[in-house]
């Protein structure tokens, strides 16, 4: 793992927590890093050790998790795009790369069009392209079919880090591909005391944001990119399962030929382990580069 540096910037209703991991030069670009649904921002450490130096890396933890799970509502995918581009303006940062993953996909994809000024390229990791939602299932029941694991881990409780530990140690997406990267990143996670240690992420935060990915604004956003993107998708889904969240088939069905979004596979990775793992890490810090080097 690398040093990275605790920082703070004012947002609505309080201060947003982010990590920075410095570049070798200090002239160096820097990229915007947005977590999933119910992850923090320790999520990018893997990546932030294979960029070696090479741009600065800022991650913030999303309004509801983490650092910032001091920071109220209203939530929603809007809500952590206003965040994000109130980060960039207080650390003077313009037309800056944005990634994300999963639900920080999707929350960078509206980021760029609600501040088209503010962002340049964007990558988007195994999210960011979404599809309709069934029309016959309640909010809750969507949401539930959507994250249903990771909701369920936000009630519970852990008697110590340990059997957080094993708790996550145990999960299918981890169980060939740990690492002490992952461990912090989980462990940043936890809040309370033994023997009732408990998830950062404000439930009612997760649930906002679970049902906002379906909001048609979101939903269309991935057509108004002003800036090009690439999509990095993973052939695994949430549980290591065969099927990922996208495939060719459902990315031809999304009908991208009319966006500025390029799709690309990472093969031998899910959900998780494409930001985590050695190969997808590589493959999203060597992207990031290329966009940063682009528009320097």
């Amino acid at each position: 793992m690398i040093t990275y540096e605790e920082i703070e910037v004012g947002v609505r209703g309080g201060r947003l927590a982010a990590l920075r991991w410095p570049a070798t030069d200090p002239q160096a670009p820097t990229v915007v890093a947005l977590h999933g649904i119910t992850a923090n921002a320790l999520s990018w450490g893997p990546v932030a050790r294979l960029l070696a130096g090479r741009v600065t890396l800022v991650a913030p933890d999303l309004r509801g998790r983490a650092g910032s799970s001091g920071l109220p509502g209203p939530y929603g995918i809007a809500a952590h795009a206003d965040d994000v581009a109130a980060l960039t303006g207080a650390l003077g940062l313009e037309r800056v790369v944005l990634a994300g993953h999963s639900m920080g996909a999707f929350v960078a994809a509206l980021a760029a069009v609600r501040h088209p000024d503010r962002f340049g390229p964007l990558l988007l990791v195994d999210g960011g392209i979404g599809f309709p939602a069934p029309t016959h299932l309640t909010p809750d029941e969507l949401l539930t079919a959507v994250i249903g694991p990771a909701m369920d881990r936000l009630s519970m409780t852990f008697t110590d880090r340990a059997a957080y530990r094993a708790f996550w140690q145990a999960h299918p997406a981890f169980r060939t591909a740990w690492s002490d990267e992952v461990d912090a990143y989980i462990q940043r996670d936890l809040t309370g005391g033994e023997p009732a240690l408990h998830s950062t992420c404000r439930i009612e935060a997760v649930r906002d944001d679970g049902v906002g990915l379906f909001d048609a604004e979101v939903l269309d956003a991935v057509r108004k990119l002003p800036a090009e993107a690439t999509l990095l998708w993973a052939a695994r889904g949430l549980m290591d399962e065969e099927q990922g969240l996208y495939d060719e088939r459902r990315l031809a069905a999304a009908d991208l030929g009319g966006t500025r979004v390029e799709p690309v596979a990472v093969r031998d990775v899910n959900h998780y382990t494409v930001l985590t793992g050695e190969r997808g890490g590589r493959e999203i810090a060597d992207r990031m580069v290329a966009y940063a080097r682009q528009g320097a």
